[in-house]
C-alpha cells in the first residue's frame, strides 16, 4: 500500500503569492504526493480577545492578537484556483484545511477539492463535522488533542453525514449510525483517521506513535500521522508501523516570520524524508514470506544437499554413517535425510557426489 505524503505549507507562504508557488515547486521536487495549505477567514475563525498558542507568541509578535496575526495569514480565495491549476500541470494534488463552513464550502463547490482534510482542532465540532461528511468528500481527519472516545464521537458524526441519513442529527442518531453496517461502510471507503500531537513543536516522546495503530485496531479504518516532531523519527516510525499517510510541514526557511516556520523542515530535509519514507516502504515490501527474486542465485550456494560421506556401492544401504549434507543446494534437500535412511543405493556413489 502506497504511503500518500502531504507536504504541509499550511500559513508559510506568509501572505506572499511567490512564497506559495514557491513551496509547491519544493513539495514537487521532494516527491510529494500533495501539498496542503489553509483556508480560512481569520474573522470567521477566532474572536478578538482570541489568545495565541506560547508557541505563536514565541515565533510572532507577542502583543499581536491571534486575530490580527491570522488576518496577515490568509490565503487569498482567488490565488487557490491559481495554485490548485498550478498543481495540476506539475502531477501534484492541491489540498487545504477548511476552518469554517464558508470556506468548506468554496473548497468542495467552487474548487472541486474531492478530499477534505479536517484538522485537529474541529474534531469536537460536531456541526462543522457532520458538515464535512455531508459535502461528499473524501475525509482525512487529523486527532490531536482528543481521547479515543473523542475520535469515536466524531466518527459517529461523521458515519451520521457519510450516509445520508433519514434521522435528523442528534447524539443517538450519531450512535446508531456508528453501529450501523452502512456507516461503518461508509467510513472505511471514506475517511482515514491521522494521529498527532497538537504541540509546535512536539517533543519526541510525547509523539506516542503506536496511538496510531491503536486507532487502526479500534476502528478498522486506514490511519496516518500527522508530524509536529522535529526531525524524521517520528515520521518513519509511522511509515514503519502502516501509515497510509504521513503529513509534514516544511517552509522555504526556517528564519522567516511566521508561527510555523520553526518547527517545519527546509526543502533538503523534505526531500530526505520522503526518500526515507519510500525507502521504508519499499522495505516492508507484500508480506508474502517467500524467496525474493534477488536471493534466488544465493539459494544453491548457501544450502546443503544430501551427499555420500564415503564411496557407496550400488545395493549398500544408506545410513546415518554414509550420508550427510555439504554445499551447494541443488541436490536432495538435506530434509529428505530421514525419508532416505535404510534405502538401498541405486547406484554407486562416490565420495562428495550426491545423493
Amino acid at each position: 500500500m502506497s504511503v500518500y505524503f502531504i507536504a504541509e505549507a499550511g500559513v508559510n507562504h506568509n501572505g506572499n503569492k511567490d512564497i506559495a508557488y514557491q513551496l509547491i515547486d519544493t513539495a514537487v521536487a521532494a516527491g510529494a504526493d500533495a501539498v496542503k495549505f489553509q483556508t480560512f477567514s481569520a474573522t470567521a475563525l477566532a474572536s478578538e480577545n482570541a489568545p495565541k498558542a506560547a508557541y505563536q507568541n514565541e515565533t510572532t509578535d507577542a502583543a499581536e492578537s491571534q486575530l490580527d496575526m491570522l488576518r496577515r495569514l490568509e490565503l487569498p480565495l482567488d490565488w487557490h484556483f491559481e495554485l490548485r491549476d498550478y498543481c495540476a500541470s506539475n502531477g501534484i494534488e492541491f489540498l487545504s484545511t477548511p476552518f469554517d463552513s464558508s470556506s468548506l464550502r468554496f473548497l468542495v463547490d467552487d474548487l472541486k477539492l474531492t478530499t477534505i482534510k479536517a484538522p485537529s482542532g474541529e474534531l469536537t465540532n460536531g456541526p462543522f463535522l457532520h458538515e464535512i461528511a455531508a459535502s461528499g468528500s473524501k475525509i482525512i481527519l487529523s486527532t490531536g488533542m482528543s481521547t479515543l472516545e473523542e475520535v469515536r464521537r466524531a466518527l459517529s458524526v461523521l458515519a451520521h453525514g457519510l450516509i445520508d441519513a433519514t434521522e435528523a442529527p442528534s447524539v443517538d442518531a450519531f450512535e446508531a449510525a456508528m453501529a450501523s453496517d452502512a456507516g461503518q461502510l461508509a467510513l472505511k471507503e471514506n475517511v482515514t483517521i491521522l494521529h498527532c500531537t497538537s504541540a509546535y513543536p512536539t517533543p519526541l516522546a510525547d509523539a506516542n506513535v503506536r496511538a496510531m495503530t491503536t486507532m487502526r485496531e479500534t476502528f478498522n479504518l486506514n490511519v496516518g500521522f500527522s508530524d509536529h516532531t522535529e526531525g524524521q523519527t517520528a515520521s518513519l516510525t509511522a511509515t514503519a508501523l502502516g501509515a497510509t499517510v504521513i503529513e509534514k510541514h516544511f517552509t522555504m526557511d526556517r528564519s522567516l516570520p511566521g508561527p510555523d516556520h520553526k518547527a517545519s523542515l527546509t526543502p533538503e530535509e523534505l526531500t530526505a524524508l520522503i526518500q526515507g519514507v519510500r525507502g521504508i516502504e519499499s522495505a516492508l515490501g507484500d508480506g508474502v514470506k517467500t524467496p525474493r527474486p534477488s536471493e534466488m542465485e544465493t539459494i544453491s550456494v548457501a544450502r546443503k544437499s544430501l551427499i555420500a560421506l564415503y564411496p557407496i556401492v550400488k545395493g549398500a544401504q544408506l545410513t546415518a554413517e554414509n550420508v550427510g549434507a555439504k554445499r551447494p543446494g541443488n541436490g536432495k534437500s538435506p530434509m529428505l535425510f530421514w525419508d532416505i535412511l535404510d534405502e538401498t543405493a541405486s547406484n554407486n556413489f562416490d565420495e562428495g557426489e550426491q545423493i
